[in-house]
C-alpha cells in the first residue's frame, strides 16, 4: 500500500493478538487508526472494528496477506458505482510470488477492465458499500465461527438480494491463507483440515440439499466465467500460480 501511495491516515489495523513484531511495525506508521486485540477474536469482531473506526460511504474489509496494484482503490470504486453494485472484489492471483506482480497487474487490468463477474465475490478483499450495513447488517461477531463469517454474510447479501461482482479493473495477489495456517498449525490440524466448526452450516438454516444444489450451481457459474474469459483472452481473473505457471480458475 506504501509503494502505490495509498492513503494510510484512512487505513485502521486491527490486530488479532499478534506476538511476532507486528504491533512494533504498525506503530512506525500515520495509520488512521490501530485497534490491538489481546487475544484473536475471529474474522467478524474485527471486521467489524476496523469498519465503525473510519466509518465512510465505501469500506473495503482486506486480509494482511496481499498486495494491491497501482491505482486498486480507484479502480475498484469507479467499477462498482460505474455497474451498480454495492459490494464488489478485485481479481485475484493466489500462491507464491515468483512472478512480476506490479508488471502483470498493470498488463491485466488493461487487457481485463471490462471483465465483471455478476454475483462474484471473495472474503480475500471487500469494497462495502454503508447502505449494506444498514441492509443486512455487520459481520457476526462471534470468534469461534472461526472464517465462517464471510459465509454468513455472503448468505445474508443473497437473502436481501444484494448484487456482488468481481472485476478485471483491480488486481490483488494473495498469498493465501497465511493466518488460517497458523491457527491450524496451532490447534494440531492438517492444511487438509477445516478451521471452522464443521457444524457451522447449521447457521444458514438451508437443509443439506439446498446446500447441495447452491454449490453445484456456483461450481457451474465459476466454470462459465472461466471458459468465456480464456476464450476470449486467454486468461480469468481469478488465478493460481503454481510450478511457476498461471492456472485460471
Amino acid at each position: 500500500m506504501i509503494a502505490h501511495g495509498t492513503p494510510l491516515d484512512r487505513l485502521v489495523t486491527v490486530d488479532n493478538g499478534s506476538t511476532d513484531g507486528t504491533r512494533e511495525y504498525l506503530a512506525t506508521l500515520p495509520l488512521g487508526g490501530r485497534i490491538q486485540n489481546t487475544q484473536n477474536l475471529g474474522c467478524g469482531v474485527a471486521w467489524n472494528q476496523g469498519a465503525l473506526a473510519l466509518q465512510s460511504e465505501w469500506t473495503i474489509i482486506m486480509n494482511n496477506d496481499v498486495l494491491v496494484s497501482p491505482h486498486w482503490i480507484e479502480n475498484l470504486i469507479s467499477t462498482a458505482e460505474k455497474i451498480g453494485v454495492k459490494v464488489i472484489s478485485p481479481a485475484l492471483i493466489e500462491g507464491p510470488l515468483d512472478y512480476d506482480f506490479n508488471q502483470f497487474a498493470i498488463a491485466a487490468k488493461e487487457k481485463m477492465q471490462h471483465i465483471h463477474r455478476m454475483g462474484a465475490r471473495h472474503a480475500v478483499c471487500l469494497a462495502i458499500h454503508e447502505s449494506v450495513w444498514m441492509d443486512v447488517g455487520y459481520f457476526q461477531p462471534v470468534p469461534k465461527l472461526l472464517g465462517f463469517e464471510d459465509t454468513l454474510f455472503f448468505n445474508e447479501l443473497r437473502k436481501s438480494q444484494i448484487t456482488t461482482a468481481m472485476t478485471g479493473a483491480s488486481w490483488l495477489h494473495h498469498y493465501g491463507s497465511i493466518t488460517q495456517t497458523a491457527m491450524k498449525q496451532e490447534r494440531g490440524l492438517s492444511n487438509k483440515d477445516g478451521l471452522a466448526n464443521r457444524y457451522n452450516y447449521k447457521l444458514l438454516s438451508q437443509s443439506w440439499l439446498e446446500r447441495k444444489i447452491n454449490k453445484l450451481q456456483r461450481k457451474a457459474q465459476e466454470k462459465r466465467w472461466r471458459d468465456s474469459e480464456l476464450a476470449q483472452y486467454g486468461m480469468s481473473i481469478h488465478g493460481l500460480r503454481e510450478d511457476g505457471q498461471f492456472r485460471w480458475i
